[in-house]
């Protein structure tokens, strides 16, 4: 199905990606959703280096016909304070498995106005209608609100796949991998983003895992999407379908397509069924803690602004936009 960009009274969208495997399911879906009109795809650097990131999002956008309809802008390569962590052992090198296309699209294909300007520019140009979709670690957004403080007050909303909510890590004892890779970005995201936020948390992805049958079924439709999601999950499957990484997840086995869920949630708010409205933040310091996310729900933050962190999800509804992501 060609990438079908030009119809009005869509929803606005930015999204910004680290882009491994779950990275690209989410961006395929936002592409596929009839209601959803996406402005730009900004890139930093997180589950693979920078380039190979940029490369992922314009082979996904080939793939579903958009290479020139979606402009792709390469972001920061680091964290804020430069201590880069990588999942390349889970993701591939690559950051999509490890399985090249000869004839994926180059680096030509990006823009050349960097990431951060042009969120600026494109909130800018259209305030209070954008929704600011983030799957990887937050530099580009902290960024974006120290170089325009107003940047956040311009945005419709912001949906974040990252942090945790019962101290519960996958990357270290305490930390989710998109905040733990740049602890400080995610601090600054949510004590200065007062727009509305919804944050899909690790332990809210586990929780709403689907069955690995389902997910045999689904990556073998015999479809060019089914098959590309097939092999860029294969590599990765190694280690997902492990029994020592089943037994780490919470509650029980199954496929945790962790960026989708913000994903959906921007496409569709019905498919949150339950949130905790609680102010949020970050913890910086501390040999196990740092970048764990913390609830605030006794209110000593003292914080007006309160996030909604996703704690229940339509499971129907949600399949349902996986499956039309693969047709």
């Amino acid at each position: 199905m060609a990438c079908k960009q030009e119809t009005s009274h869509k929803k606005l969208m930015l999204i910004d990606v680290d882009c491994g495997t779950d990275d690209a399911q989410a961006i395929m879906m936002a592409i596929i959703s009839p209601n959803v009109k996406i402005l730009g795809i900004t890139c930093v650097g997180g589950n693979t280096q920078l380039d190979n990131v940029c490369k992922n999002v314009l082979r996904i956008l080939k793939l579903c016909d958009c290479l020139e309809e979606i402009p792709v802008f390469r972001g920061s390569p680091t964290a804020i304070l430069g201590q880069n962590i990588n999942a390349t052992d889970f993701h591939g090198v690559d950051g999509l498995g490890d399985v090249p296309d000869a004839n994926a699209p180059g680096l030509e294909y990006l823009q050349k106005e960097h990431a951060v300007d042009a969120m600026i520019r494109l909130v800018s140009e259209n305030p209070g209608k954008i929704s600011l979709v983030a799957t990887g670690p937050l530099t580009n957004l902290a960024l974006a609100v120290r170089m325009d403080p107003t940047f956040p007050k311009k945005l419709y909303s912001l949906y974040i796949m990252g942090g945790n909510m019962e101290s519960r890590g996958n990357t270290s004892a305490c930390g989710e991998f998109n905040f733990l890779a740049d602890p400080e970005a995610a601090y600054i995201v949510l004590n200065d983003y007062l727009c509305t936020t919804y944050i899909a948390t690790w332990e809210f992805s586990c929780r709403h895992k689907l069955s690995w049958e389902w997910y045999d079924e689904w990556v073998n439709m015999g479809t060019k999407k089914s098959d590309f999601i097939k092999k860029i999950y294969a590599h990765s499957l190694q280690y997902s379908r492990s029994e020592k990484e089943q037994k780490a997840l919470v509650d029980g086995p199954g496929f945790v397509p962790c960026d989708s869920f913000a994903m959906a949630a921007a496409i569709d708010g019905d498919i949150v069924t339950k949130v905790i409205e609680c102010a949020v933040t970050v913890e910086l310091y501390g040999k196990y803690a740092r970048g764990m996310m913390v609830l605030d729900l006794i209110d000593d933050l003292k914080k007006t602004h309160k996030a909604f962190v996703m704690n229940g999800c339509d499971m129907e509804k949600f399949k349902a936009l996986l499956e039309s992501t693969i047709r």
